[in-house]
């Protein structure tokens, strides 16, 4: 609270010092307009994860007093949903909004700024992050790619994902075709499944239609907007592939430096604020679309198989080893993900975990 108490103040001192003529505002000229694209992975104003966006580029215009103005693309209004990263990266687009574990392609350590299966929740993910070296090693990572990254959302922990058939033992996962990305795809490879990578518009058909088996996307509050309780039968849990999931907001680095200190500092409050508020409105809203799928009463809720979700570890533990030796950055940033998280599940359970295992 007093980081951010300190960044809306500087923040606010900045946009009171260009006002006057006597004040250094930064690389930028003072009183200088900027007009920026922002591109998604998001389906147009999908809830949560879309209107956060918008929400985003509305926040950083009035708080700049319209000299940021941010015009949002969703996926495949100016660009298809997997080109985001290197849309920014080109400066076609200032801005962009989705998921690191997008882009391990161009970086397979970018995936620990998303989520390791089995590994953190969104608020140790905030605490590695923000006060654990996290965020210092996604800027300098994303600066060899001329990127600024921010954590702008976390969706909180998710569902294990929708199947069309039921998860017994090991042996249901072979061949299983199911939409699944990041390390979370690989460890299903490991079990014999093949992951498949799509876009969210693009999941509720190949669902129906049997081009995939099974799919994780997020979390009851965005699974009944695309009607995924209507294309399967099975919603299992818990998420363990993305515990707690990071989503970005990633900023050309050349047109985040050509802003005057102020706009800058705003786009760091946004996102942050941003950051917050998605986490808050997945819980309240993940809830309520619960309650709506119990009542319809034609989903059937399964937990995965303790012995299923322990060879899923194992496999998980296998993935990242082999990654991080073949892998000088990975391993560098795993270094400082895994000490953070030691230390920090102690104190969880201590306090989260124990706290909730008194309830009712």
């Amino acid at each position: 609270m007093k980081r951010r108490e300190l960044l809306t103040a500087g923040a606010a001192a900045a946009l009171a010092g260009c006002a006057g003529e006597q004040v250094d505002c930064g690389p930028g000229v003072a009183g200088e307009s900027f007009t920026w694209k922002l591109v998604t992975t998001w389906p147009p104003n999908f809830p949560g994860l879309g209107t956060g966006v918008n929400r985003l580029a509305e926040m950083i215009g009035k708080a700049s007093g319209g000299r940021l103005k941010i015009k949002v693309y969703a996926a495949g209004e100016l660009v298809p949903a997997f080109e985001v990263f290197d849309t920014v990266r080109s400066g076609t687009a200032e801005m962009g909004h989705g998921s690191a574990y997008y882009w391990k392609g161009k970086s397979e350590a970018a995936q620990f700024f998303t989520a390791i299966p089995f590994g953190m929740s969104a608020m140790e993910m905030n605490g590695w992050l923000y006060n654990g070296g996290g965020l210092e090693l996604y800027r300098e990572l994303y600066a060899g790619f001329g990127l600024v990254p921010f954590p702008a959302g976390n969706t909180g922990v998710q569902m294990g994902g929708w199947f069309n058939r039921e998860i017994n033992s090991m042996a249901d996962l072979q061949g299983l075709k199911m939409r699944i990305p990041g390390l979370g795809g690989e460890v299903l490879r490991r079990a014999g499944g093949t992951p498949v990578n799509l876009p969210g518009a693009d999941i509720f058909t190949a669902l129906q239609t049997g081009s995939i088996d099974a799919t994780e996307w997020i979390g009851p509050y965005n699974d009944v907007a695309f009607g995924l309780h209507k294309a399967a039968r099975y919603y299992y849990y818990p998420g363990w592939q993305e515990p707690g999931p990071v989503l970005e907001c990633t900023v050309n680095k050349e047109a985040y430096e050509s802003l005057p200190e102020d706009l800058q500092a705003i786009i760091q409050i946004a996102c942050s604020a941003t950051n917050d508020q998605m986490t808050a409105e997945f819980v309240a809203r993940n809830a309520q679309s619960l309650a709506q799928l119990r009542t319809e009463g034609e989903v059937e809720f399964r937990s995965f198989p303790p012995e299923v979700l322990t060879q899923l570890r194992t496999l998980t533990d296998e993935v990242i080893a082999e990654l991080v030796a073949g892998d000088p950055v990975a391993a560098k940033v795993y270094a400082s993900w895994s000490a953070y998280r030691d230390r920090a599940q102690d104190w969880t359970a201590l306090s989260e975990q124990a706290m909730l295992n008194t309830r009712p």
